[in-house]
């Protein structure tokens, strides 16, 4: 195999985790707090012997864009967006995780949940709990949550601690190294929810040009293959 075909398929390998990245955007543009992600590809020189360098593409890095979507009205209690930076830290059995995903929902001990079971957590981490049929509930932007006008707790915010990067793990999850540190001056909306940020019109234009890049690459490595094949049949006769 030729250094051509090397560099050929370590570009079409990226090409096609991009592809399937752009497929994951797309089946989550209707997802509450969902991030696009995108892949970044860097360049990878190998040594030969003898011989220059090969450089090859490399598409294993992602980029999360943590651009905010639209926020839409619904008039939920517990429906929540935050408008800003931060997001809501919920625990689950991998640990605690940073979303945002706003949509909760009560248990019936009051505990505050994700759609997934995962309990909220309030600015000093610990659950979110919502005393049940006593009254009007209200939630100020500053993440208090009261209850016939009486504070019984406070939704924390969060930021990834300096120079952590996000890391997607799950739907609208993301995990980060170290303690999430909470947000100032938080601004959570109640009875909104921030839509994900996926515009799918990019996201097609991008699949077509991704699709035609691959094509190319898998035009050429054919047009390689015959050509080798057709020396070795000379060679051999």
């Amino acid at each position: 195999m030729n250094n051509a075909v090397y560099a050929t398929l370590s570009r079409q390998s990226g090409l096609l985790r991009e592809m399937q990245t752009i497929a994951n955007n797309m089946a989550n543009v209707s997802t509450t707090g969902f991030r696009r992600e995108g892949v970044v590809f860097s360049e990878y020189v190998a040594a030969l012997d003898e011989a220059p360098s090969l450089a090859m593409a490399y598409g294993n890095g992602r980029n999360i864009d943590m651009r905010q979507g639209g926020l839409v009205s619904t008039g939920g209690a517990f429906d929540l967006a935050i408008e800003g930076d931060g997001f809501f830290m919920v625990e689950t059995p991998q640990g605690n995780q940073l979303t945002r995903a706003g949509s909760f929902i009560p248990s019936p001990e009051g505990q505050l949940l994700t759609p997934d079971g995962h309990p909220v957590l309030d600015a000093g981490g610990g659950p979110v709990f919502v005393p049940a049929g006593q009254g009007h509930i209200a939630v100020a932007q500053d993440g208090t949550v009261s209850v016939a006008g009486a504070p019984v707790a406070q939704i924390g915010l969060f930021l990834p601690p300096e120079g952590a990067i996000p890391e997607h793990v799950a739907g609208s999850r993301f995990r980060v190294e170290g303690d999430p540190v909470p947000v100032e001056q938080p601004v959570i909306l109640q009875g909104r929810l921030e839509e994900s940020n996926v515009d799918p019109v990019l996201e097609i234009s991008r699949m077509i040009e991704v699709q035609r890049s691959y094509e190319m690459g898998q035009s050429f490595l054919q047009r390689e293959d015959d050509r080798i094949r057709g020396v070795i049949d000379t060679l051999s006769r």
